[in-house]
């Protein structure tokens, strides 16, 4: 049985435990990466990026289409496209190759050692690796757990067949004429519209009273403009049953009584969970919060030497949030004096058309108790957005009524997550109505909505 020592030891090799690693092996830290599957984990192997890859290649194609149907009214015509599948898809593993092996290459330039394998805790500083040439056992005075997350099953469709998570929705080889989507939340719709831009016939079946529930209603409402112009079909008040008709069908429960949908393939996203099972965590003593692991603002667990970033530390479950922990712990254990002091993640859609959202909503604002004014720049009064032929969406600012201090910006708009960092950029300086307002914004972009929106809620907005 071989042994090694490490000083810190990140047990998964997804966005927060690499750049974990890298940041501690550029500050001279011995350090050991565990990684059972590709670097790069969830996010961009079967998640964030081959599905961005997805939703652009769709888009791409819906608006050849569209030239063709003479739907087009830029005065673009086109014959009728075809669409090579396989080809798409040898594209967008093509992506997570390259980046695959960036991140290979980033981590051993930091001088980072990767073992192969599963980790299982022996006890609270040793963990056993199972690798091909037999255990592995690597001692360290710092551990690391950034195990992430993977999809939530509905017990009564248990993937398999065709019944599909998001990762087996990217694994397909052809598009499914009939596809049903449980679960209206960013995943499922970002996945829905892709494939329904790419021919197929997309039925959302949502158990709340609307899509993306953990946006408002304003935001949303372009979106589900969008997805009704696509032909998507939404059902929401409708609860998932079980299968019927020999696993080609699914029964559902809506207000109006039982209806029966046929689709080639049902796509499950109605959540994921911690990855905590089959990393002998029940060996530790760790206080748990739920299904998460506890961490302070250090992100230390509650047994000496074990710290937990990314998604087994609860909500955000996102990739940007794991990293910034990840960094963080890194520069913790070199000594240095950090603490987790973020005013704003910003939660990006990518649905067709984007939303943004950094810092709080308007209801979320209006619950602390402050007083507080909020106003939006629709982009129908906005040049670059009419030049782009996407005019539905807005920018909305969030401020204190008192100091006009910016608590939350909303958008909603076509490429709109790009400005996803001006916004958070905005919270972290503590800048305040007037700071927007006296900030040139270039024209003609769309930007220029962020400004419109500070100067609206001072009372002088100009193309409004």
């Amino acid at each position: 049985m071989n042994e090694i020592t490490c000083k810190l030891l990140v047990i998964g090799a997804g966005p927060g435990g690499y750049t974990c690693a890298i940041r501690a092996g550029q500050l001279g830290i011995d350090t050991v990466i565990v990684e059972a599957e590709k670097a790069g984990g969830t996010c961009l192997n079967v998640g964030c990026i081959p599905s961005k890859a997805l939703i652009h290649a769709a888009t791409e194609y819906e608006t050849v289409a569209h030239a063709a149907d003479g739907k087009n009214a830029l005065g673009i015509s086109a014959t009728k496209p075809s669409l090579d599948f396989v080809k798409t898809v040898t594209w967008k593993d093509n992506i997570v190759r390259r980046l695959n092996g960036g991140v290979a290459g980033l981590l051993k330039r930091a001088g980072v050692r990767l073992v192969r394998g599963y980790a299982r805790f022996r006890d609270g500083k040793t963990v056993v690796v199972e690798e091909p040439s037999g255990p592995q056992v690597i001692h360290a005075e710092t551990v690391v757990i950034a195990t992430g997350s993977e999809p939530v099953a509905l017990p009564a469709l248990p993937f398999g067949g065709r019944v599909i998570s998001s990762t087996g929705a990217l694994a397909l080889t052809e598009v499914p004429k009939r596809l049903v989507v449980v679960g209206g939340g960013y995943i499922g719709l970002e996945l829905g519209t892709a494939f329904a831009k790419m021919g197929a016939t997309v039925t959302v079946v949502e158990a709340t009273s609307r899509i993306l529930p953990q946006y408002d209603g304003e935001l949303t409402g372009p979106v589900a403009r969008h997805l009704s112009a696509l032909g998507v079909t939404v059902l929401t008040g409708a609860k998932a049953k079980s299968l019927v008709a020999g696993g080609t069908a699914l029964a559902i429960e809506t207000a109006d009584g039982e209806q029966i949908l046929e689709a080639d393939k049902f796509l499950v996203t109605v959540g994921r969970r911690p990855a905590t099972d089959g990393f002998g965590l029940e060996t530790l003593d760790l206080d748990m919060d739920g299904p998460f692991i506890r961490i302070d603002d250090r992100c230390r667990t509650s047994m000496r030497g074990i710290s937990a970033i990314g998604d087994v530390t609860g909500e955000p479950m996102l990739a940007h949030r794991a990293m910034a922990q990840g960094e963080m712990v890194a520069e913790i254990v070199a000594g240095h004096r950090r603490a987790w002091d973020r005013v704003s993640i910003p939660a990006i859609c990518f649905t067709d058309p984007e939303i943004v959202s950094v810092g709080l909503s308007p209801g979320e604002a209006d619950r602390t108790g402050l007083d507080i004014k909020t106003d939006l720049f629709p982009f129908k009064a906005n040049g670059r957005a009419l030049t782009l032929n996407r005019e539905d969406g807005f920018i909305r600012t969030v401020a204190r009524a008192d100091n006009h201090l910016l608590l939350g910006i909303q958008g909603v708009g076509a490429g709109i997550a790009e400005l996803s960092a001006a916004f958070s950029l905005a919270l972290e300086m503590s800048a305040r109505l007037e700071d927007i307002a006296a900030t040139i914004h270039a024209h003609p972009t769309q930007s220029e909505g962020f400004h419109e929106a500070a100067l609206k809620s001072l009372g002088h907005a100009i193309h409004i």
